[in-house]
């Protein structure tokens, strides 16, 4: 599809599409250990247990796109690829009613058109679904945040379904981001990608975070269990966490790791009717 679609289009289009992608330094600087990320080409990972605010804080960044730039936003548009079907865009109104200074349903509409949502049930259709949207991505020079909730979301049944080989068990997943890896290089996107704990270290483990250790290895309950086509291909990996200090006004806490360059920072927040707050 895409080399097809690729022979039809001119040096000067594919140029004026690429620069047609918008800046994102601004999307959100409290969540990235590096000054000036995200950066087009960057695949950040929000990799935590359930509930620890990774998909509150897809809302977040949905929303600083969407709104638009004389409101405070960026302005652009986003893809959604929901395979938790965790999606409530109802959360995403309310958090747009209280951003907006006119939050009018006119105002809503207009920026709820800038989101693409589409929703997969498998691997296979996830796989599927990612094929169909290169054109897309063509067609909206605009477009240039993709975000997935949740990579992880088919992990348990792929496993089953591929028996005792792991390259069938692996097989659709790194097919998958493989091609994510084409989309994000070829059509300078940032992509946003949720997983979640699964696999756990030792229980008695006395310190979540040790500065001592690298910033991948920085949460001890982080264990890599996807292929390594995905692994090798993050820039970013963002630790969520719940915090257990009730008296603590900051309900979540982050640990932003640029996985390149070894830079680490921590940050708390919580999560309010407007949603996240740093």
């Amino acid at each position: 599809m895409g080399d097809a679609f690729g022979g039809a289009e001119s040096g000067t289009q594919l140029l004026a599409r690429l620069e047609g992608r918008s800046s994102l330094k601004n999307l959100e600087p409290y969540l990235f250990a590096e000054e000036g990320s995200p950066v087009h080409g960057d695949v950040i990972e929000f990799h935590g247990p359930e509930g620890t605010g990774k998909t509150e804080m897809l809302y977040h960044l949905i929303a600083r796109c969407i709104i638009p730039k004389a409101e405070g936003g960026l302005g652009v548009e986003v893809m959604f690829v929901d395979t938790d079907y965790h999606f409530d865009m109802l959360r995403l109104v309310t958090i747009l009613e209280n951003r907006l200074a006119q939050g009018t349903e006119e105002m809503i509409k207009q920026c709820l058109g800038r989101l693409f949502l589409v929703s997969c049930s498998s691997s296979t259709q996830l796989l599927l679904t990612l094929y169909s949207l290169e054109n897309l991505f063509c067609a909206h020079p605009s477009l240039c945040v993709l975000l997935l909730d949740s990579l992880s979301a088919f992990y348990w049944i792929d496993r089953s379904n591929g028996g005792e080989s792991l390259t069938l068990q692996e097989m659709n997943l790194k097919k998958c981001a493989n091609f994510l890896e084409k989309l994000v290089t070829q059509h300078h996107l940032i992509l946003f990608a949720t997983t979640q704990t699964l696999m756990q270290k030792s229980a008695n483990s006395a310190e979540s975070f040790l500065p001592s250790k690298l910033p991948h290895e920085t949460d001890t309950d982080y264990r890599p269990y996807l292929c390594k086509s995905w692994q090798q291909m993050v820039t970013h990996r963002i630790f969520f966490s719940k915090q257990c200090n009730s008296g603590n006004s900051k309900g979540f806490t982050v640990v932003s790791c640029h996985l390149k360059r070894n830079q680490i920072v921590k940050r708390s927040f919580s999560v309010a009717e407007c949603g996240v707050q740093f």
